[in-house]
């Protein structure tokens, strides 16, 4: 089962760093003969590849470091890039303080891809027994002018000798440019570093511009809630202006409608109108032909165990006042006792 999972999975392996040169340097089994830059770009043969050499200091490696590194690299189709590092004892001399320490620079240098050997504590300037003792077939580097140690550009001999080939800067990008903006935002970097935990003593910070850095801190960690603050009530207010859009909008269109409502049922051709008329006209119809009484009811009579009343004087019809009548069948009442009284007075 393992010979079928290995056979299926095929083996992925990390690309190790590259190596450090030993002092033979260079194991090719053929005969190392100078080559034309001609010769190599049409190709060399696999055990015969082209030696390129690369140096500089390689401080705080960046992306232009790489990149020339890659151009070093690419110069022909089968090239094996060596790249010398200066140790700190000559950069300091030479040119100044570095920021990383050599052994930091050579172990930045080993994981670059397009490395395949790192040289340490490379020499300043070139000699030809260096190029022999490592077998250097072309040095790699920009084509502007390197001006140190006395002279004005330490690769005048190895162009003069055919073995210079150029790369292209890349511009906006340099050590000097990366070390500029520190010292430029020196504050800033000195705030950040203190707020990680960083003393005062290992900024090389005094006592009042520690307090000062803590201070500003303060401040801007303040100015950092004031804006959250800000931000989380445009939110809020945003969101009530969006919820009292929605709520007017739907009292508008809840008004329209009970006002609609209201026109149909109490307006001058509304609903109420026309039953209040209806009523209005079936009660006064009613009060006006009231319905007769049936004129063969019995006649009340009188209890013997009680006397009748004694009759009242009598009074003319007009004089009297009867009582309104509070419904239809008290109004037929009043107006058939006054029929009975003409005919009496008749």
């Amino acid at each position: 089962s393992e010979s079928v999972e290995h056979a299926v999975m095929p083996d992925f392996t990390l690309t190790k760093p590259a190596i450090f040169a030993r002092e033979t340097s260079c194991d090719c089994r053929a005969p190392h003969e100078k080559l034309t830059i001609a010769q190599a770009r049409r190709g060399t043969p696999v055990d015969r590849p082209v030696r390129v050499y690369a140096d500089g200091i390689f401080d705080l490696f960046h992306s232009g470091h790489a990149r020339a590194l890659m151009q070093a690299k690419n110069l022909f189709p089968n090239t094996y890039l060596i790249v010398g590092v200066c140790s700190d004892e000559l950069t300091h001399k030479y040119k100044g303080f570095t920021v990383m320490t050599e052994i930091e620079r050579y172990e930045a240098l080993r994981h670059c891809r397009y490395v395949d050997e790192v040289l340490r504590d490379a020499p300043w300037t070139l000699t030809p027994e260096f190029l022999e003792k490592h077998k250097i077939d072309f040095v790699a580097h920009d084509d502007i002018p390197y001006s140190s140690a006395g002279s004005e550009d330490v690769y005048k001999h190895i162009k003069e000798a055919g073995m210079f080939v150029p790369t292209q800067r890349t511009e906006g990008i340099s050590t000097s440019e990366l070390i500029t903006r520190i010292v430029r935002d020196y504050d800033v970097y000195a705030r950040r570093n203190l707020q990680r935990g960083y003393t005062a003593k290992e900024l090389n910070v005094s006592y009042i511009n520690e307090k000062k850095y803590r201070l500003q801190n303060q401040v801007d960690r303040m100015k950092e809630k004031v804006r959250t603050v800000e931000e989380k009530s445009k939110h809020f207010v945003y969101r009530v202006e969006e919820k009292s859009h929605d709520l007017i909008q739907k009292w508008e269109e809840k008004s329209r409608e009970f006002i609609g409502n209201f026109l149909e049922l109490f307006g001058p051709d509304g609903t109420w109108k026309q039953v209040f008329q209806e009523r209005s006209g079936r009660m006064l119809s009613y009060a006006l032909s009231p319905r007769e009484s049936p004129c063969n009811s019995p006649p009340r009579e009188l209890s013997p165990l009680r006397s009748p009343s004694p009759p009242s004087p009598p009074a003319r019809w007009h004089n009297a006042r009867p009582s309104p009548p509070n419904s239809p069948k008290g109004a037929s009442a009043s107006i058939s006792s006054m029929s009975e009284c003409d005919e009496d007075e008749k």
